[in-house]
């Protein structure tokens, strides 16, 4: 057989403004209807943008958070070093508590307070510093999702059947993504990969995001509910489940978008690899296990409703946590940028 390599066309979620001033992003929101890029300038912006997921994933947030933060700084220029540093704080802080989960936010801030406090010079020079390292957060990221890709592709056979949940693609990221970067390394070899996605309940950021991007690049993809993903297995044979994740402990729980958990089980029932795909950043030595991680928990309106018509009845309470914890035990395999880690796992 011939494989003949693709180009594979992949979205660029955040980046520069194009005078330089603030961070551009997809507003996710509003896929799969249309695409619109919006700046975020001000820290009401930035905080905005990742609190209500027009910008979301574990690393384009981080990368989000960074950028933005030199966005915010930005007309303070021709202040003092000190005032400098005490606004940049103070806006890292205000962004930091956006999203609690993810790991890749704060250390994207506090390796950016970091180089801050480290920089010597007046306010402009300080200013330059933290514009040089955001740079280097996406680009640092674009190379990570690559090395991602190389590395996971390699447990994708010819033919490959994938389950995915949620988005770990390029909209998650600053490059090709996470759990779908092995997908896109795959396909640009000449590898026949065909993706099912969980609709990924209750904001669709399987169907609406996923899919999307997906079929922009030309693989083959199809979209199944949550509670279909378990059937699926059964009756039609998946090779292989990769997910992203927001968070992993040092003893390998993994905490990613809800659903990621219960898929885990059916795939441990069904004998389906199990595959865990993140940057080194996600990592949180830190954490000792899952039951260590912070849960969000959503605003009850986006269970309650799709697009505005009330799917429950109004008096009805309400539980969406956006995050839930699939235990190590359940990870086949842990694919990061550095390498393919298996248990038993221990990040330290």
């Amino acid at each position: 057989m011939t494989r003949v390599a693709l180009q594979v066309p992949i979205i660029q979620s955040v980046r520069w403004s194009d005078d330089g001033l603030g961070v551009r992003i997809i507003d996710q929101r509003l896929l799969p209807g249309v695409l619109v890029e919006c700046d975020l300038r001000t820290v009401d912006d930035v905080t905005h943008a990742i609190r209500t997921l027009a910008v979301r994933g574990a690393p384009a947030i981080g990368i989000a958070g960074a950028m933005g933060l030199v966005a915010v700084l930005t007309p303070n220029a021709d202040v003092p070093r000190e005032t400098l540093l005490a606004r940049a704080r103070q806006a890292a802080a205000t962004i930091r508590a956006t999203r609690p989960t993810a790991v890749n936010l704060p250390w994207a801030l506090a390796r950016m307070l970091a180089c801050a406090e480290q920089t010597e010079g007046d306010g402009a020079a300080v200013l330059a510093a933290l514009r040089t390292e955001a740079t280097s957060i996406l680009e640092e990221d674009r190379a990570m999702c690559r090395r991602i890709g190389e590395r996971g592709a390699t447990l994708l056979g010819d033919a490959a059947r994938v389950l995915t949940h949620c988005n770990a693609g390029a909209l998650a990221t600053g490059g090709i993504g996470t759990a779908l970067a092995p997908i896109y390394v795959a396909a640009e070899r000449g590898q026949r990969v065909e993706v099912f996605v969980d609709e990924s309940r209750p904001l669709l950021q399987g169907s609406r995001l996923t899919a999307w991007e997906l079929q922009r690049a030309g693989i083959r993809v199809t979209v199944l509910t949550d509670g279909m993903a378990a059937a699926l297995m059964r009756e039609a044979g998946i090779d292989l489940c990769l997910v992203g994740a927001d968070r992993i402990a040092a003893n390998g729980d993994v905490a990613n978008k809800i659903g990621t958990y219960g898929l885990a089980i059916a795939a441990r029932y069904h004998d389906v690899p199990f595959v865990v795909a993140a940057p080194t950043s996600t990592l949180d030595a830190a954490t000792a296990s899952g039951d260590q991680i912070v849960i969000e928990h959503r605003d009850a309106d986006e269970v309650r409703q799709i697009s505005g018509t009330p799917t429950v009845p109004a008096e009805v309470r309400i539980y969406n946590p956006a995050f839930d914890v699939t235990p190590a035990d359940l990870v086949s395999a842990i694919v990061t940028d550095v390498g393919i880690h298996r248990p038993p796992y221990g990040f330290v």
